[in-house]
């Protein structure tokens, strides 16, 4: 029997491996396997495969509609200064005359 870790969140001891993550039953907190292991890799590559960094300036490669609103981020839009983060949408920015953003990775390249 293989040895799971504790929860990194609140300390709950009977975690349970689900995939290529850990799940926590009492918090519902999961977290990656690498993580454990100290050796957390995260990484985030654009639609090119190029690897991406925090202060990176990337390129929109298609136009993306604004939810909620009529507004379109379009294709060839410049953005400077991206955030990563570890969530459904990669990157966090500003862009110019729209404001703060979430966007996908899949949906830039490197510029």
């Amino acid at each position: 029997m293989s040895e799971t870790p504790i929860c990194p969140k609140c300390n709950y001891e009977y975690t349970y491996e689900d995939g290529i993550m850990y799940v926590c039953p009492d918090c519902n907190h999961e977290w990656a396997t690498a993580s454990v292991d100290g050796a957390e890799e995260f990484t985030v590559f654009d639609s090119h495969g190029n690897q991406l960094a925090d202060g990176d300036t990337v390129v929109v490669t298609k136009d993306l509609k604004i939810k909620g609103t009529s507004s379109v981020v379009k294709q060839g839009t410049k953005v400077k200064n991206i955030r990563l983060v570890d969530s459904d949408h990669n990157i966090d920015c500003k862009i110019t005359g729209i404001g703060p953003m979430k966007l996908k990775s899949e949906f830039v390249k490197k510029g």
